[in-house]
């Protein structure tokens, strides 16, 4: 397995949005270009002062913990469809098993028998979505659930628009200044996933039987990353080393990567790097590895729009590398191999 890198936080650059503002002033640009340079360098970065609210985040990791506590018959009154891009509602342990760009059905089988990811998980959309629905447990089995998950995804959806797509507007010099990117966003084909990492006996992982999450890569434009402070999370540093870098918890920020959907559109300016959830050393005498909460909200282009090459990213010395492809396509091609 490769080695695991204990570095300074700061391998993973450090993105401050305290002087965003509307996303015209000097300092505005700055940070896009701070943001866009770490994209092409790491794939990888926190961002610091976001303008999400701290207790709303501590809220959602609380409902977090009261559904993953219910008994698993009681979470399978909201059960994820068996379509793998209809990616709503619950998938208990063993369900999901990643898959790094494999799409055969032969390979994807044989992958699917080897250790499989040990998490459940909850996934969420915006609501009153024409393609796919929400799938919610009953208001009277956890009351209150249904509008705390809503109202997040929408603080989330709020940032990515407000200030995450214009910074990466901007640091990529796109046309009309800090919007380019939000013309291909408007429909909050986004999802907001609630995931729990069992504590389990270290020995279990010690012998191979379960694992948290495999090395991958995101499919979509992009991860907002919100995790507890049990740590785990892992990223490929340099990119195509081997070599990974723990991507500790720091107090006040979220996580945000690149995914291969924006490093196609971006001619592989920008880097979808590969990074693991691996456990955490063990609980002392208990001999038990911790629990983890975490909380990725993942962004996605509208889904009929046709997406080519940003401009800026080919000319005749760099010419385009992919094809032009629908964000719907493209996604659900990548969720279907991985139920």
């Amino acid at each position: 397995m490769p080695e695991t890198v204990s570095l300074q936080p700061t391998a993973i650059p450090i993105v401050d949005f305290a002087c965003f503002g509307d996303g015209t002033s000097p300092e505005a640009i700055e940070i896009g270009k701070q943001l866009v340079k770490a994209c092409r360098e790491v794939g990888f970065a926190y961002f610091r002062n976001t303008g999400i609210p701290q207790a709303e985040v501590d809220c959602m990791f609380e409902w977090s913990r009261r559904l993953f506590s219910l008994p698993i018959e009681t979470k399978l009154l909201a059960p994820h469809p068996k379509e793998g891009w209809k990616h709503r509602g619950y998938s208990g342990v063993g369900r999901e098993q990643v898959s790094q760009m494999v799409f055969d059905p032969t390979q994807l089988a044989a992958i699917r028998k080897q250790t499989p990811d040990f998490k459940e998980s909850f996934d969420i959309g915006r609501n009153n979505c024409p393609r796919i629905s929400n799938v919610w447990l009953p208001e009277q089995v956890l009351p209150g659930f249904r509008d705390a998950a809503s109202t997040f995804f929408d603080t989330c959806r709020r940032f990515e628009i407000e200030k995450l797509l214009p910074a990466l507007s901007l640091g990529l010099e796109l046309p009309d200044g800090g919007e380019f990117l939000g013309k291909y966003h408007q429909e909050a084909e986004n999802q907001l996933r609630l995931l729990h990492y069992p504590a389990v006996p270290a020995e279990v992982f010690a012998r191979g039987e379960k694992g948290r999450i495999g090395a991958h890569t995101d499919y979509a434009l992009g991860t907002i990353l919100f995790q507890d402070d049990v740590g785990g999370l892992e990223v490929e540093s340099p990119r195509g080393s081997g070599n990974f870098v723990a991507a500790s918890p720091i107090p006040g920020t979220v996580v945000f990567n690149i995914g291969d959907f924006l490093m196609r559109w971006s001619n592989d300016t920008l880097k979808s790097t590969l990074h693991r959830v691996c456990a955490p050393p063990n609980d002392g005498k208990l001999g038990m590895i911790k629990e983890r909460f975490s909380i990725p909200y993942f962004m996605s282009a509208d889904r009929d729009l046709l997406i080519d090459c940003l401009p800026g990213c080919w000319d005749e010395h760099s010419p385009k590398e992919y094809e032009p492809v629908t964000a719907g396509a493209y996604i659900d091609m990548r969720l279907d191999a991985t139920y």
